[in-house]
This record gives C-alpha cells, sequence and structure tokens, in this order.
C-alpha cells in the first residue's frame, strides 16, 4: 500500500487462522490505518533495542497492527486497536516487550507481546496469557461463536474456579493457552481467566465462562 492510499475497513485475517477466527475478523474487526515504524529502526537501536527485537516489533505490526476487533468478555474487552508501542525492557537482562495495542478504559494493567512473543498484561507483574497473538485472537472468537450457540452461559469467580472437575475435557488447542484456557466436553465449553488473579495475586479474581447446550458445531464452528 502507497502512501496516502485509502485504507479499507474490511481487513483480511491473516494466514493461519482457523475459519472461524477468520470470519470472527474479516465479519466484525474494523481495520484503522497502522504507524509504519519501519523508519524507527535506527532511534530504537539507539537506545538499546537489538536489532532482532525491533524486526519482531515489524513483524506483529504487519500482521496485527491497525486491527479493531469487539470487546474481550475479560479484562475490561481486551485491546482497542493492536498496534505496537515503544518496547520497554533491558538489553543487558536481554528482556523485552511492546505494546500490543492500546488499551479501551483506564485499567492497572496494559497488554503486552513478551520477548517469547506470547500475549499477556503487565500487572504487579507480567503474566503471559496465550502463547501469541493469535491464540488470543482465536479466544475472541471462540467466545463470540460459544456466546452466539450456547443454550446457556454461567459465569463463575474465586474459589468455584478452582473447584471446576475438567475430568473428560480437553483443552482447545488453537487459543495456544498459557495463564487462560480453554476446555471442550461433550456439550460445554469452558473459558478459564487467571490472568488477573495471577498478575496481582488476587485469587478472588479467578472467572470462569461456561457456555452449555452445545450441539457439535456450538463445540467447534470450523
Amino acid at each position: 500500500m502507497t502512501a496516502g492510499e485509502p485504507v479499507s475497513p474490511i481487513p483480511v485475517a491473516p494466514a493461519g487462522l482457523t475459519r472461524r477466527a477468520r470470519h470472527f475478523v474479516e465479519a466484525d474487526g474494523i481495520r484503522v490505518p497502522r504507524q509504519d515504524i519501519r523508519h524507527h529502526r535506527d532511534a530504537w537501536i539507539e537506545h538499546g533495542i537489538t536489532a532482532a527485537e525491533f524486526d519482531r516489533a515489524v513483524a506483529f505490526q504487519d500482521r496485527w497492527g491497525g486491527l479493531a476487533l469487539p470487546p474481550a468478555p475479560f479484562y475490561e474487552g481486551g485491546p482497542h486497536v493492536l498496534g505496537v508501542e515503544y518496547p520497554r525492557g533491558s538489553a543487558a537482562e536481554e528482556h523485552w516487550s511492546f505494546s500490543a495495542g492500546t488499551c479501551r478504559v483506564s485499567m492497572g494493567h496494559g497488554f503486552r507481546i513478551g520477548l517469547d512473543g506470547s500475549f499477556g498484561i503487565d500487572a504487579n507483574h507480567w503474566v503471559p496469557l496465550h502463547a501469541d497473538v493469535d491464540g488470543w485472537v482465536e479466544s475472541l472468537a471462540l467466545a463470540s461463536h460459544a456466546g452466539y450457540w450456547a443454550e446457556n452461559v454461567r459465569k463463575i469467580k474465586g474459589t468455584a474456579v478452582d473447584a471446576l472437575d475438567l475430568d473428560g475435557y480437553e483443552q482447545v488447542p488453537e487459543v495456544q493457552g498459557v495463564t487462560d484456557t480453554w476446555w471442550r466436553g461433550e456439550d460445554k465449553l469452558i473459558a478459564v481467566y487467571r490472568g488477573t488473579a495471577v498478575g496481582f495475586d488476587a485469587p478472588h479474581c479467578l472467572r470462569a465462562h461456561i457456555y452449555e447446550g452445545l450441539d457439535e458445531w456450538g463445540l467447534h464452528g470450523g
């Protein structure tokens, strides 16, 4: 795309997503102009950011920058628009992270991409939620899908989350869960949100959403 060329508000889903997530991105997402950070390369490197880290930020921006998705069911909706901001970290410790996008509301944490590419929150300490941004987007798509098709949705919190019996459930692989996970049973999907509880050492912040009464399409949907 050349400078000054109009940006289509209809996004094209990146390769590698499930059919369900591709439909979610393209049907429910909006694309806005994204910043081209390539011209900042020399300035970033002068401030101690490695070339590899800069290239990682460019790759994220090329794949996800400028994409606005519907609110997540937790974390006050997640990032408003995905996009890179200046990294922070330490060259000496070889630990860098950069912003995954702007928050929708004022919160005690932001959303960041870790050195290993994981998507997470920077609460009292760093908490990876999903192994990469694709997993986060897959989780949003699954929540949207399950919420539409479920006969009932229950929300539980605190100690009730730890008491969930997940025997017989399989972990949903496409969300690439680290701290947050999704589980698929005979007629249920269960989303477990542990990030806030772990990040702030606050067990009462544990949350789980249970989507009940799902048929085969409801359980998978692509």
